[in-house]
């Protein structure tokens, strides 16, 4: 019996779209995504009036416009696992937006509720540097796409590559509970990738409670819904992981808490 909180993807509908997750089928408010596949020369025209979107070209090249603004080409990397950042817009709510591939083109479109009126932009390559987190078999790079420092409503997304046999999400955390300093409350989705693609890598989602307790065996292309709880990944030997990581709550914050059982792993000389 599959897990609840997994999500596969299908083959591709008239649009393009391959998986999609809204709030009413998650179950929750806040977090919605969607991954669109697209041939060179084909175009996804987007709007969602309640809500903002965050426009990232995962791999492949394309034209993004979003209202009166066009962004030219953006994008480039051949693959989510190419040591460069993806091609990223920020386009508000009720502001319509339109891509077109140049070539092969993967997509993803992370959404949280939001007001019109605000201007969409680039988000520059330079405002995405790589980063290392961690260290030993917890050690993974991580491009944080819109952070809480850059202008949005609700939305925090980030990309993260867990090399082969490595750990992220480590230790585990969670962000459920509104606890003002010390934690915040985010829905949040992992859109998994794996190198090579027939491999498969797991995580755990588990409440302090075990209320909520389901290891998922993820595969390429899958999506994990975490609506509460601690949410560790671990990526086999010989397979690097790749996930797209959406967030969003009341409050436009990431502050996490990890779980006391193991938070002595961060303690460690």
């Amino acid at each position: 019996m599959m897990s609840k909180l997994l999500v596969r993807p299908h083959a591709p509908d008239p649009s393009g779209s391959v998986l999609e997750i809204t709030p009413q089928s998650a179950g929750w408010t806040h977090v919605g995504f969607r991954v669109i596949k697209l041939a060179a020369g084909e175009t996804f025209d987007g709007a969602e009036p309640g809500r903002e979107t965050c426009v990232v070209v995962m791999s492949g090249t394309a034209e993004v416009t979003a209202g009166d603004l066009s962004f030219g080409a953006i994008g480039g990397r051949t693959s989510v696992f190419e040591d460069r950042a993806p091609g990223a817009v920020y386009v508000p709510a009720a502001t319509t937006y339109a891509v077109t591939a140049a070539s092969a083109v993967e997509l993803a479109l992370c959404t949280a509720p939001g007001k019109p009126g605000g201007r969409a932009r680039l988000i520059a390559e330079v405002d995405m540097p790589r980063e290392t987190r961690g260290k030993g078999t917890n050690t993974r790079l991580v491009r944080n796409i819109l952070p809480e420092t850059a202008p949005a409503e609700g939305l925090l997304v980030v990309e993260v590559i867990t090399p082969g046999g490595h750990w992220s999400s480590y230790p585990p955390h969670k962000h459920d509970t509104a606890a003002e300093g010390e934690e915040t409350a985010l829905e949040e989705t992992y859109y998994h990738r794996l190198n090579p693609p027939q491999g498969f890598a797991f995580q755990r989602v588990y409440t302090d409670d075990r209320s909520l307790d389901e290891t998922v065996c993820v595969q390429d292309g899958d999506v994990v819904m975490v609506p509460r709880g601690y949410h560790p990944v671990g990526a086999p030997h010989g397979y690097d992981l790749y996930y797209l990581n959406v967030m969003a709550g009341p409050h436009r914050k990431w502050i996490f808490r990890n779980d006391p059982a193991h938070d002595w792993i961060m303690r460690q000389a």
